[in-house]
């Protein structure tokens, strides 16, 4: 029997909400609408969470530091609202990742993913991008994992973590046959080096990597005041993908879902049957050496006279 996997990438934009019931009615709608596309999986943006900051007010939401204490004070209830849909629909849903203070007094970027019985998991952003940690604040994690929805196993790279091919190589060794790169990025270009990120990842794994941006302006959040992207599904260029390996892309910066579904069987045959093995074959790069430095800009040497 084939596997499947139908998975719903948002191209979400963030509003103001004067209260708690506002927020989860545009939550319910989101949710409602994906389900009706037949979304198995619902992959919402890197920092959705942020909207939260306004049911703190337009000082709070508006201050780097104080949207963090913001966000963290609504997220309890959030997530509650979260796996009440996943359970409601049977539905995985990994929700817009926040900036959550930790214990230890650091802040990190952390997504939720709740499961269909209501169940959640985590999954901290690994490497900070420069307006992170030079102005934010915001530390990287240090754990990955995967989870097994039934359907699939999951990875989750955040953002700037997806362009960077170890952390999506542990993942996939580690049983990932999806990667879900929730996004954030204020310009075209930062949109592009995810999206490059995201399709080398599913080339190097032989896996399939979706994409899930931010998108529209804000003009009460100096941390996501401008957001660029559109939704992408990826696979490897081979066996059974696209032969540009673009599975599914959206319209870019227009509010919606991107759906697809999603063989995953053909991840494993890709692996076994492909023109290429970029999976199987990660392991012999190892045996590379540092290559000898040869200054081309300095004269030749006259060879020595003969005696």
């Amino acid at each position: 029997m084939t596997r499947t996997l139908t998975i719903a990438a948002a191209q979400y934009p963030l509003d103001w909400h004067e209260s708690f019931s506002a927020y989860e009615t545009k939550l319910v709608r989101w949710v409602e609408d994906g389900v009706r596309q037949g979304a198995e999986l619902l992959v919402f943006p890197e920092y959705g969470a942020l909207e939260l900051a306004s049911l703190s007010g337009r000082e709070a939401a508006g201050d780097l530091q104080r949207s963090i204490a913001a966000v963290s004070t609504h997220l309890p209830q959030a997530d509650a609202a979260h796996a009440r849909l996943a359970r409601r629909h049977g539905v995985a849903i990994l929700a817009g990742s926040a900036p959550e203070r930790q214990a230890d007094g650091t802040v990190r970027n952390v997504a939720r993913f709740f499961m269909p019985d209501g169940s959640c998991g985590r999954q901290e952003k690994i490497v900070m991008t420069r307006f992170e940690r030079e102005q934010w604040g915001v530390s990287g994690g240090t754990e990955l994992f995967v989870y097994d929805i039934g359907m699939a196993r999951i990875g989750i790279a955040i953002c700037y973590d997806v362009e960077f091919p170890l952390i999506a190589r542990a993942l996939a060794e580690a049983g990932a046959e999806v990667i879900l790169a929730p996004s954030c990025t204020d310009t075209v270009h930062g949109y592009f080096r995810v999206r490059v990120g995201a399709q080398a990842r599913a080339l190097e794994n032989q896996c399939v990597v979706v994409q899930a941006p931010l998108v529209g302006s804000v003009d009460w959040s100096p941390a996501v005041d401008i957001n660029r992207g559109a939704a992408g599904f990826f696979g490897p260029p081979d066996l059974g993908f696209p032969e540009d390996g673009v599975i599914a892309q959206g319209e870019m910066d227009k509010p919606g879902f991107v759906t697809s579904r999603l063989d995953l069987e053909a991840i494993a045959r890709v692996r076994a049957e492909g023109q290429v093995f970029n999976f199987r074959h990660w392991g012999e790069q190892k045996g590379i050496r540092t290559p000898v430095r040869i200054d081309l800009s300095a004269p030749p040497r006259e060879a020595a006279s003969g005696a």
